[in-house]
């Protein structure tokens, strides 16, 4: 699926979409969706596969963390597809395919009790080789329900 990263037709809007909605098959699953790049916000609906306690009707807590992850790297993609670096689209474009998670630390606040989630990113530290993002999780009623901070790496 690299290939739909091959032209620089695409605009940086269209690339992180794909990158989000389509590129990574557990986002997929997830049903990620990008709602805005600045800031960076994305959402997806509670649907019966991502409940943890079906007593409870709330979020799996490996959803909200894989969720958390996902904008932070999407963050990330955003920032190296945007930044003057000098870089020449195809490099950028191998940075975009290299990025990955070294380090993830999730608060789950609240149960996850919704109808459709939002998490947010801001970078904290962009660095030339490490990044650092923070991100939030709510939901629909603006209620605070996780918070991460992830490092990832960037060659």
């Amino acid at each position: 699926m690299s290939e739909l990263f091959s032209s620089e037709s695409l605009s940086i809007k269209e690339m992180v979409r794909i990158g989000v909605e389509e590129f990574i098959p557990f986002n997929k699953v997830l049903g990620l969706k990008l709602d805005s790049m600045e800031p960076m916000i994305v959402s997806f609906e509670m649907r019966p596969e991502l409940v943890g306690n079906p007593g409870l009707a709330v979020l799996h807590g490996g959803v909200i963390s894989a969720v958390i992850d996902a904008t932070g790297g999407i963050a990330i993609i955003h920032h190296l597809l945007t930044r003057d670096d000098g870089l020449s689209f195809d490099e950028k474009r191998k940075q975009f395919l290299r990025v990955g998670t070294i380090d993830l630390r999730v608060d789950y606040l609240k149960p996850g009790r919704g109808n459709k989630f939002f998490t947010t990113a801001q970078l904290l530290k962009t660095g030339r080789n490490i990044m650092v993002v923070r991100m939030e999780l709510h939901n629909e009623d603006e209620l605070l329900i996780a918070a991460g901070t992830g490092s990832y790496i960037v060659r």
